[in-house]
């Protein structure tokens, strides 16, 4: 079963695009763009305290 987790391994801030296209298996490229084009900080900065980070196993 698929959670929603930051990424800790693809990301630019936080990691919430990247966990958030990894949940969907889509690219994160397209997430980061949905979120600038509509301009939705506050969303990103709410998921960026809420999300669990997801552990790297290097």
């Amino acid at each position: 079963m698929k959670k929603l987790m930051r990424s800790s391994t693809d990301k630019i801030l936080f990691g919430v695009c990247a966990g958030i296209a990894e949940f969907f298996s889509i690219s994160p490229f397209i997430v980061r763009l949905i979120f600038f084009v509509t301009g939705s900080v506050v969303i990103y900065i709410i998921l960026a305290a809420l999300l669990p980070e997801n552990p790297s196993l290097y």
